[in-house]
């Protein structure tokens, strides 16, 4: 366990802020750091989940995120502007308020010429047609940490495609795999940012 995860999951603030700064000051890529991020998501998820840790940990958690985010995201957006190669809307589904991996995935559509409308994270279905309709995508990515937010994914996928959409469906976060992506009859899960990058580019000829 590198010492980024290590303070973010043992809930040092300070410590976890500091040590990313000073990665990125070091010349790491900022996507290491944010994926350094989701694996200690991904083990205080798993936490939660068995009882281990409580809501206010998982609000501690996303707050330490979301300032690591700050300073990572102008990182990630320095590149140049590129037309942009589709329309990607990304939301973590109703249920789950974790939003780590939704953000490197945002970013890494972002920067590799997608023009992404990120609706944040506990989306309801309804948003996410609303966001269809208005945006017109390609492509919808849901993002999930907990298990418990498999059955509102699979939902949503109904809902929206119950309104008629018809573009491409990815999924991914914590524990997604081929069998949770044939459970929420989403058309593909990426295992990381570049696979949902790859997906992307794909389903649009880029």
């Amino acid at each position: 366990m590198n010492a980024l995860v290590e303070a973010i999951t043992e809930m040092r603030e300070e410590d976890a802020v500091r040590t990313a700064n000073d990665m990125l000051n070091r010349g790491t890529n900022p996507v290491e750091v944010l994926e350094s991020c989701r694996e200690a998501m991904t083990v205080i998820g798993q936490r939660f989940e068995a009882g281990d840790c409580f809501l206010p940990e998982l609000i501690l958690a996303g707050e330490i995120l979301r300032q690591i985010s700050d300073v990572v995201k102008p990182k990630l957006t320095q590149a140049a502007e590129v037309k942009k190669l589709g329309r990607v809307v990304m939301g973590t589904v109703e249920g789950d308020i974790h939003d780590i991996g939704k953000d490197i995935v945002t970013f890494m559509l972002d920067v590799n010429g997608f023009d992404v409308k990120d609706l944040g994270v506990d989306v309801p279905a309804a948003k996410f047609i609303e966001a269809i309709k208005e945006f017109q995508p390609q492509v919808v990515g849901l993002s999930c940490l907990l298990t418990l937010a498999y059955d509102p994914m699979k939902n949503t996928v109904k809902a929206m495609r119950d309104a008629g959409f018809t573009g491409k469906v990815m999924i991914g976060g914590g524990q997604i795999d081929e069998h949770i992506r044939q459970y929420t009859g989403a058309d593909a899960y990426g295992k990381d940012a570049m696979a949902a990058v790859a997906l992307a580019k794909g389903w649009t000829g880029a």
